[in-house]
């Protein structure tokens, strides 16, 4: 078994565990190659490395809402003068697109398909993706990209199509 060693900021070296060496090299391989895992086995060793992937959530549109409140159908207009909203199944941060630099899932005026993703919300360093349970078309966006939302709150206005 080779030894590995690096240098300690006192000058000693520190040994460094072969098997250490490999997971690391595993990870930037993982990294360098944008992948959701990879799993290596050698003699009597497996090292299986993978991403979190961001939860899922149908969030009903229109209908009876479930109990977290994710969603709003009624003839009367609510407080925003919208008939019928997609809301925040939870607390956390509304983003609009996967990163900064990425353009929104979706737009003022689109049409939406049944479990397409239309947004993410971050809580605790998990991106929850909020999907369309039907087709409809966003209306408005009500919600400010990056800002906190609540459970409840409304994050478009739609229209069932």
């Amino acid at each position: 078994m080779a030894r590995i060693f690096k240098k300690k900021t006192n000058g000693k070296p520190e040994k460094i565990s072969p098997i250490l060496k490999e997971v690391k090299d595993l990870y930037s391989f993982m990294q360098e190659n944008n992948l959701d895992g990879v799993e290596y086995a050698d003699k009597g060793t497996t090292v299986k490395l993978a991403r979190r992937k961001p939860e899922q959530v149908l969030v009903p549109v229109g209908g009876v809402a479930p109990a977290g409140g994710s969603a709003s159908q009624s003839g009367a207009p609510k407080g925003n003068g919208y008939s019928n909203t997609i809301k925040s199944p939870l607390m956390g941060i509304f983003f609009r697109g996967p990163s900064p630099s990425s353009p929104p899932f979706v737009r003022e005026g689109e049409k939406v398909n049944a479990g397409q993703v239309i947004c993410l919300i971050e809580a605790m360093k998990v991106f929850t993706e909020i999907k369309a349970e039907f087709n409809c078309k966003i209306v408005k966006v009500l919600s400010d990209d990056g800002k906190p939302v609540k459970p409840g709150q409304e994050l478009f206005a739609i229209e069932k199509i």
